[in-house]
């Protein structure tokens, strides 16, 4: 058998092994609601298994002439450092809050797992889409409830300028059993408003709802945003409480990050 030619139906059947791992992966991400989904990963897997296709059987023809020394994984060393930028897209920063980290991990496992399956890997490249499947649709629920409540919270209120806000708003988060990793006060261009940022954390369950809803009740307090909030499956968010007007009561609303 020459090692450096592949049948027609061998070169195929790679290809659409590393559509269906690619797949199973981005299904995941898909269906969690992140911005490199099902076709991305796809694309990046089906990809990778090509080039490295390309890199071991792509100059076949030349593998019997006296001065060329071949190296099948010139072409495809390139995918590891090539998917770092790819990856690089997906990581955003809002604040002290970063997202996309993950999404940028599966991007660079799956171009693994194409040159694995383009170098004829089938059952490594099984086991690590397997792992990694578990990894982001199981575990991702698992660390949810057992961490949530331990990680920290960027949230900012806007409130009328006054000498004591800042006392009331500190007593009302420590009433509220939240840690204040974090404080940065600046002026409105008003000049009759302040901004105040915090980076919260807590221990308690619940402390995130209540110290939203008490902060919202402080005097003074005309609007407070959440960044980063992340609930369910759309975790893209920013949670925001405002007094309403003529009401005792808070208008909650989910929007757009």
């Amino acid at each position: 058998m020459d090692v450096w030619h592949i049948s027609h139906w061998e070169l195929g059947g790679r290809l659409l092994c590393a559509v269906t791992m690619g797949g199973i992966i981005g299904w995941e991400r898909e269906y969690s609601n992140h911005s490199a989904g099902l076709r991305t990963h796809i694309l990046v897997c089906v990809g990778s298994a090509l080039i490295m296709l390309l890199s071991m059987y792509g100059f076949s023809q030349y593998a019997d002439q006296a001065n060329v020394r071949m190296d099948p994984a010139r072409l495809a060393a390139q995918v590891i450092s090539g998917i770092g930028f790819l990856g690089a897209g997906t990581i955003l920063r809002n604040g002290m809050a970063i997202s996309g980290l993950t999404t940028a991990a599966s991007l660079w496992v799956v171009a693994a797992i194409g040159l694995s399956v383009g170098a004829g890997f089938y059952l490594p490249s099984a086991v690590v889409t397997l792992i990694v499947f578990a990894c982001l649709f199981i575990l991702n629920g698992v660390e949810k409830r057992v961490f949530r409540t331990r990680k920290n919270r960027q949230l900012s209120v806007t409130a009328a300028w006054d000498p004591g806000v800042l006392e009331r708003l500190n007593r009302t988060l420590d009433d509220c059993g939240a840690t204040v990793r974090r404080v940065s006060l600046t002026d409105r261009s008003d000049r009759e408003n302040l901004q105040i940022v915090y980076m919260l954390s807590g221990k308690k369950s619940g402390w995130l709802e209540g110290a939203l809803q008490s902060l919202s009740e402080c005097e003074g307090v005309q609007s407070v945003n959440l960044h980063g909030y992340d609930e369910g499956a759309a975790g893209k968010g920013r949670l925001s409480a405002r007094k309403s007007k003529g009401k005792k009561g808070l208008d909650k609303e989910k929007l757009d990050a």
